[in-house]
Formats: structure tokens, sequence, C-alpha cells
């Protein structure tokens, strides 16, 4: 019995020794890659400063031709930088957007194709069945804030975060962020002025404008966790709904003549303390001397909502597949690095972020984990070009229009590819096409499809290849319910019953 009773033991000690070893080579590797890291870290890895502005338009600054908003942190920003004229969201709102930048991943490999519910408008007026909709991001997702955080940086998000559901109150932590400050499932803020309301941002003192809240935030994030190479996402909830200024700045506004479809003041004064704040971040920089080496990235979820701005010569807005509605503004600041007031002509993409900032850490991507976007550091530094024939849009979903506008949607299922100067657009409605050559006319103002079939057909293919290769949903269901007669019933909004903004 002693006998047996000592052979177990004895069988039992070498398995724990077994893991035991197991485990110190584990943590002697790990311990050995982190070391390395942090010497990587102290010599070459320069700070990442994410600015991410909400339904900012392409054509809501200065720098990029707007006459009536007032932007001068933004435009010495581009002057300092790299502006790029041909940037673009993964998707034309919030959520889809900020889930392929966070994942790194187009929206087949996420399920996130729009916020809220996929079947808008009543069943009667859908043609087809809209794919599901995920609201959450997957928690086995890699974000970019965890492949970074493994490379050294000290990971922080202050903002709008809007991937989740009710029961996600810290999102952000579950997803490699270290500091999360504001983020959570919610889309919008109830108001930008003290008491917020908010789900976890405690209020400030009656009055305190949310933005300028934010900033306070991030500088204090930057404070904190300079000594080491640090990631920031500051995610702006501004200029999105519900539009509310600064009385004070909004007054200035309202005589200057409408440009080019711009014209709110009250959206005005809320674009001028959005660039104030950043102006505040740029500056923080500066004064703790780490602007040398820091990469300041500015770019927008989505194109701006049409009731209050407009992107002419853009075609669309928010909510739209046309360039107007996922084109957008993008800076990218490098001292040293990115020639100062360049412009690049290149598409990019939301989730180009990704691979960027993994090449600016000098990290490797997560092994087994696909990304759809590829590095623009040799586009940043002027040392190449980019690979790919082509970026896409998944877009099985439908959006009714909204805010007073008069149309039944801001856009139906639809698949996009652009292949150099040409984008195809192919409608799961009915599958009429529409062709534009973009450089030619950047207002999509003539459909090509007819014209040059050979090339629609070409770019169909193209994307065709793509949604297989990717799994994306296609072709769509017909929707039995569907009653092309009831749309003869459809009232147009009464935009004067749709109270979008206030000041205080």
């Amino acid at each position: 019995m002693a006998s047996k009773e000592k052979c177990s033991f004895y069988q039992l000690h070498q398995e724990e020794m077994k893991r035991l070893v197991y485990l110190i080579i584990t943590l002697s590797a790990v311990q050995s890659w982190a070391q390395r890291s942090t010497t990587i870290s102290s010599a070459d890895q320069p700070n990442i400063l994410f600015i991410l502005a909400d339904d900012f338009g392409w054509k809501d600054a200065g720098f990029n031709g707007s006459q009536f908003f007032e932007t001068p942190n933004l435009d010495r920003l581009a002057s300092e930088g790299m502006f790029f004229t041909n940037a673009y969201a993964n998707a034309p709102n919030c959520a889809p957007s900020r889930a392929a930048i966070l994942s790194g991943q187009y929206a087949p490999r996420t399920g996130v194709y729009t916020v809220g519910d996929s079947e808008r408008g009543e069943l009667e007026w859908r043609a087809v069945i809209p794919t599901p909709n995920q609201h959450r991001l997957d928690p086995e997702k890699i974000t970019m804030a965890e492949a970074l955080k493994l490379a050294g940086y000290t990971t922080g998000f202050v903002g709008k975060y809007h991937l989740g559901n009710s029961k996600d109150k810290n999102g952000p932590l579950e997803q490699g962020y270290d500091v999360n400050i504001a983020g959570c499932y919610n889309g919008k803020p109830k108001s930008y002025f003290s008491p917020y309301e908010h789900e976890i941002l405690e209020d400030g003192p009656e009055g305190e404008y949310l933005t300028d809240r934010l900033t306070d935030e991030a500088i204090r994030f930057i404070d904190d966790k300079r000594q080491r190479p640090f990631f920031l996402t500051m995610a702006y909830h501004s200029p999105h709904t519900p539009i509310q200024g600064k009385l004070e700045k909004m007054w200035k506004y309202i005589p200057k003549p409408t440009s080019n479809g711009q014209f709110d003041p009250i959206y005005a004064a809320m674009i001028e303390s959005l660039d104030q704040n950043i102006g505040r971040l740029l500056e923080r920089l500066e004064t703790l001397g780490v602007a040398e080496n820091t990469v300041v990235v500015f770019f927008s979820d989505n194109g701006g909502l049409h009731a209050v701005t407009s992107m002419k010569p853009l075609k669309g807005f928010k909510g739209m597949l046309y360039e107007g509605g996922v084109r957008v503004p993008m800076i990218v600041r490098w001292p040293g690095k990115v020639s100062a007031g360049s412009i690049c002509n290149e598409p990019v993409i939301g989730t180009d972020l990704y691979p960027t900032f993994l090449e600016l850490a000098g990290a490797k991507p997560p092994k087994k984990y696909p990304l759809d976007g590829e590095s623009i550091v040799p586009l940043m530094t002027q040392q190449g070009k980019l690979s790919r024939e082509a970026i896409f849009w998944h877009y099985p979903v439908y959006l009714q229009a909204g805010y007073g506008l008069n149309q039944m949607w801001r856009t139906t299922p639809v698949g996009v590819v652009r292949m150099g100067d040409y984008k195809l657009m192919e409608f799961f409605e009915d599958g009429h096409l529409e062709l534009y050559n973009l450089r030619k006319d950047i207002g999509e103002t003539t459909n090509l499809a007819s014209i040059e079939p050979e090339k629609a057909i070409e770019m169909l293919q193209v994307m065709s290849e793509w949604r297989k290769d990717i799994g994306a949903p296609f072709p769509l269901a017909k929707n039995p319910h569907y009653d092309p007669n009831s749309l003869k019933l459809y009232k147009k909004p009464n935009r004067n019953r749709e109270r979008i903004y206030y000041y205080r």
C-alpha cells in the first residue's frame, strides 16, 4: 500500500514538475520578449495620439476648403503634416466604422454593419431581407490596443466607444485599453453640457462643456503616462448630435454668409470648440517636450450630417455610400518623418490604421488574425506605394432618411469597390450598377456603367471574388412581404418636428 502511494505521489510530483518547468520556460520567454520590447520602446517607439471626430464632414475644416467653419488648429496640423485627400471610413455611420478601425477588419468579419437594427423603415418597404447586425465587437477580436499593449505601449481611451450593449459599461477595458474614460455602449451624449447624465462619466460643474472635459481627461492621461510610449485614442463625440454649441462662439457665425451649403452657426460653434481642444492637446505635447516623438492622426468616423453641413462638391452625406458619406478628412503629423504640408492622393481606409500603428511601434501583426488593411507608412514617408488592388465596402442593411430628409432611404443594401480612379456600386435590391470616375467626376454625377461596361464588369468580378474570400453574406433573400405599392404611401417628414440642436 505504501509502495503504491509512494508511486502515485511520485507520478503526481513528476507531472507537477513538468508543469512548473513549462511555466518557467514560458515566463522566461515572455520576460525576454518584454525586455526586447522595452528596449525598442525607449529607443524608437513613438507615442501615438489618434484623434477620432464623430460625423466630421470632409469639407468641415479650413484646410480642405471650408470658408464658413473656423479650424486654425487643424489647419496648422495639416500644414505640419500630411493631408490625405482620398481617406475613407469603412462605413457611412458610427459603430461599424469604429469596429473596423479597432479590429482592423472589414464588416463581414466582425458582423458590425450598422448602428442599431439593420431592418430600418417599414417591413413592406424593404425589397430584400437585410443581414442581421452585431452590436458588440467580439471580445475575441485582437484589437489594435491589445496589439500595441503587447508591444510595450500604455493604452488609453477617452470619449465615444459605441460598441457593445447596455451591459458593456467599460467596453474599452476588455479590448486592450489600460485606461477608459467615458467609453461605453452609448452612441451620443444626452447633453454636451453638464450635468451630462452619462452612464460612466461623472458630471462636472454645471455648464461644463463635454468636449472640454474629455480633453482635460486626455491631457491627464498624457501627463501621467508620458514616461513610456503611449497610445491614446481621443474619440470625441463632437460634432455628432445633439447639435449644442457654446453661445459665445455661436454669435459670430450668424452674420457670416453661407458658403457652399455650410450655414449653421451652432454647428460651427461645435466645430470651433473641437478645434480649440485639439489645439490644447497639441500644445500639451509641446509643453511636455514629447511632440517630436508623437505621431498625431486626425480622422473622422464617417461623413457629415446633411441637416447641418455640406460635403459639396461630394455627393451625399452621413448614411450614404456615395463619397459624402464615407470620404473623410485625415491628417498625419510625424515630425522629421512626414514632410510638412505634404498631400497624399492615394485611397486609404480606416482598416489601414491598425497595421500602420503596428509598423510605427515596430510590432508584428498577431498570428492567425487577418488584417484587412495595409500599413500606410510608405505613403506617409513618401518612400513607397501600397500593393493592394482595391478597397471595399459591404453594407447589406437599410438606413432610413431621418432628420427631415425628403426621401425614404439614405441607403438600401449595397456593395462598393474602389479601384484606382474608379468606384463601382452594386445595389442589392435590383442589382443595378453605378460606375464613377472620381478623378474626373468627384461629385458622382455621371453613371458610366452603360458607357464603360467592360470596366463595370471587371470591377464587379473583383468585388464578387472579395465577397467570397471574406465570407460576406450575399446574395440577400427577397422579402416576401415587400409591397412596392406601399412606397406610394410614404409621407415626407416635417423637418420642423425634428429638433436636433440648441445652444447654451
